[in-house]
């Protein structure tokens, strides 16, 4: 098909110009002026989008921060159940079975069903927010393995000191290693069946610890009171961040 005609046009003769609207019309077509195009206005400049948050800090790259935080304390004072209750994964733990050989050297006191003892570390980590995750190392409690908490504290930004109220001199030696560290820590007296042998000022006391150094009774079975107990540390350490700075 070279061409359709419209039906209510009249057949025109006459060659390809029968069509045009002289010869239809009537009168010489007079070609309409080509009217000047607009010119477009220029796209506006593009500004990047401003920084939500306060003035000079970094945006967030949707990544949270990764901080290291260390649970530590003497032997069998609830470190590797104070990880295994706030961790978003199944935590990592070195348990190994406790045995005739221990005995005299190893003593999780005279009430305790614990059988096993932990040789080298506890690993879990816990999303605070979008823009914080804390990675969780617990300490072996034994003094024999003592030599492997200055590679486990190297990086950490602040540590929990775990306490039996019932066994106080255990957890000297985690205070003496944070205190010479110079590591920003918080001691929580995990309250074995929901109750302390001393309260907290007492406790305060015989520990001869700073005033400034955060002292909490918390329950390492219980996922919102260990929550709290980290949040401690992580205040007691921001506060050691900006003095620092402004010193």
């Amino acid at each position: 098909m070279d061409y359709v005609r419209s039906p209510e046009w009249p057949a025109a003769t006459g060659g390809p110009t029968a069509n045009d609207a002289a010869t239809r019309y009537g009168g010489a077509a007079v070609p309409a002026p080509a009217a000047a195009r607009p010119v477009p206005p220029p796209p506006p400049a593009y500004r990047p989008p401003a920084a939500s948050g306060a003035p000079g800090r970094r945006p967030s790259t949707g990544a949270p921060v990764p901080v290291k935080i260390l649970v530590a304390g003497g032997f069998g004072v609830g470190k590797t159940t104070t990880v295994g209750s706030i961790s978003e994964i199944a935590p990592l733990t070195t348990e190994a079975e406790m045995t005739i050989a221990g005995i005299g050297v190893d003593d999780p006191g005279a009430d305790s069903p614990k059988t096993t003892t932990t040789v080298a570390m506890d690993f879990g980590c816990v999303t605070i927010d979008r823009s914080l995750k804390l990675y969780l190392f617990g300490t072996p409690g034994q003094a024999r393995f003592g030599f492997m908490w200055d590679d486990l504290a190297r990086g950490a930004l602040g540590a929990l000191v775990v306490v039996d109220s019932a066994r106080l001199d255990d957890c000297f030696p985690a205070i003496d290693f944070f205190e010479r560290a110079g590591v920003p820590f918080a001691v929580g007296v995990n309250a074995f069946d929901g109750r302390l042998e001393l309260d907290l000022p007492s406790i305060r006391w015989a520990l001869a610890i700073d005033e400034q150094v955060p002292l909490v009774q918390f329950d390492a079975r219980d996922r919102f009171s260990v929550r709290d107990a980290l949040l401690v540390v992580l205040d007691r350490a921001l506060d050691r961040a900006t003095r620092d700075r402004s010193a």
